[in-house]
């Protein structure tokens, strides 16, 4: 499944923000979410080489999945998208005290707020801020290790929810945020394993992997991560299929 950040504040053709695939084995219950970095330099069907980002833009999410499909091999087969008020409305319901994270440094540019360096609970808005910072010297690869951090404990707060009678009302208010082609049956079932605790720990990998891309820059493109496309294929591949 394709879990999408769209930066959209209601244009109808906004990029991604964060590209993860999230990977589910109902019967080894074994979580798995993988980080695509959005500079990637791919081909995007019908379009060329282009940031993999680019392709949201062009085609929504079906577009990206092709452009997956081609670059990586990896069939896709659900994705779901949150834009900035659906994130800090969601982050709201299933943490409504919010989230600690321990922040490195002064964060303020590009974001609409300043955050403070130390260990602090975050809400909504503020959590957004701190998973769309990149104005350091750890840029996007920083900002990837920051989502992949509020995804693993937003899944905690779920499981800390100890009730399946829970699910159907959190599924509910949290419907208007996303926009999903899963269907609620299954949505149902991937909430009751993590309350549960059925649900094992979360694997994550990142692509590219770090020595197998250089920065770039492209006419009419700027700069990218030219990668090295089959070492990042064979890694995904591996990476889903316990390989």
């Amino acid at each position: 499944m394709l879990l999408l950040g769209s930066d959209s504040r209601g244009e109808k053709h906004s990029r991604t923000d964060s590209i993860l695939i999230a990977h589910y084995d109902s019967k080894s219950k074994h979580p798995k979410i993988v980080s695509l970095m959005r500079d990637m330099y791919v081909d995007i069907p019908g379009h060329g080489k282009q940031k993999l980002n680019a392709a949201y833009a062009f085609g929504g999410p079906e577009l990206l999945r092709k452009t997956i499909k081609q670059n990586f091999d990896i069939d896709i087969n659900y994705y779901a998208v949150v834009d900035f008020e659906g994130f800090s409305k969601i982050v709201d319901t299933i943490a409504p005290d919010g989230i600690e994270v321990t922040v490195p440094h002064d964060m303020s540019s590009g974001i609409g707020m300043t955050l403070h360096k130390g260990t602090q609970v975050l809400h909504g808005e503020q959590l957004l801020g701190y998973v769309r910072f990149r104005h350091d010297n750890m840029s996007d690869f920083g900002r990837v290790q920051r989502q992949q951090e509020v995804v693993l404990k937003l899944k905690d707060e779920v499981a800390s929810l100890n009730s399946v009678f829970k699910i159907p009302k959190l599924l509910g208010v949290m419907d208007p945020y996303i926009d999903t082609n899963l269907d609620t049956k299954s949505m149902m079932l991937l909430a009751k394993d993590v309350v549960t605790g059925n649900m094992k720990d979360v694997q994550s990998l990142r692509l590219p992997l770090d020595g197998s891309f250089e920065n770039k820059t492209y006419s009419g493109v700027g700069m990218v991560l030219d990668i090295d496309l089959d070492k990042n294929k064979e890694a995904l591949q591996e990476f889903l299929n316990d390989k």
